[in-house]
């Protein structure tokens, strides 16, 4: 079942046609990979499909509502959450503070306590910083203060904008693990990515973008194999 369906999604940077008529569904318990090269439109999507940028045209379903004119903030409030593209914590306030900000759609504040603990047994390092300053983290737990952050809501749809940037190999394969284990407790995961090796590793399925328009979908096993992104993406 389609938790998310993206239907004939088109937007414009003034006369720039950044997305042609995109097309593209993330079932519910899937991780779903949207890979391609610099400027394919890959934020692009995951930004317009969450509100925090408009679209000139087309269709935005997620669990069975129209979302395609609903405000970002309202958007978190039905069970989806972004982690952007280069962390954006909020870099003055602390470990703990950031997490805070994560809950603010939550009206249960009996469970925060719990949501709390739960964040620092899966982010053991968030636990041993949770009082320090944000912005001192090293690039790696910045990463994972992001993630911890976006799951404070408890998305159903866990959005990645290219988690792994600007780590070191050894903290790429740590986050990729940390997501295997977000997708089995039950967050179904859309992931924008440039390691196209890593994430088609762990998807269900994926999409390749090129300059705004999807042109090959597939599993990710189905793409890995592929001869089209072995030589566009895997250095094949």
């Amino acid at each position: 079942m389609a938790l998310l369906e993206v239907k004939d999604l088109t937007v414009h940077y003034g006369v720039i046609g950044a997305l042609k008529g995109i097309s593209f569904e993330v079932n519910e318990g899937e991780i779903v990979t949207l890979i391609g090269a610099n400027g394919a439109g890959k934020t692009t999507t995951m930004q317009s499909v969450i509100g925090l940028i408009p679209k000139s045209g087309g269709t935005v379903i997620y669990d069975g509502v129209d979302i395609t004119k609903m405000p970002c903030h309202k958007i978190v409030h039905h069970k989806m959450s972004q982690v952007p593209e280069g962390r954006r914590i909020f870099q003055e306030l602390t470990v703990y503070e950031n997490l805070l900000m994560g809950a603010y759609s939550e009206k249960n504040n009996q469970s925060f306590k719990a949501d709390i603990e739960n964040i620092y047994a899966r982010f053991p390092r968030l636990s041993e910083r949770r009082n320090q300053i944000a912005g001192t983290l090293s690039g790696g737990e910045q990463q994972m203060l992001a993630m911890g952050r976006a799951l404070m809501s408890h998305p159903k749809l866990l959005m990645l904008d290219e988690p792994s940037m600007g780590l070191s190999p050894l903290l790429v394969d740590q986050v990729f693990e940390i997501i295997k284990d977000i997708n089995k407790d039950g967050t179904t995961i859309l992931l924008v990515e440039q390691n196209a090796g890593k994430s088609l590793a762990i998807s269900d399925r994926a999409y390749v973008l090129e300059t705004g328009s999807i042109v090959l979908s597939g599993t990710g096993e189905e793409l890995a194999g592929s001869e089209m992104v072995k030589k566009a993406y895997l250095g094949g």
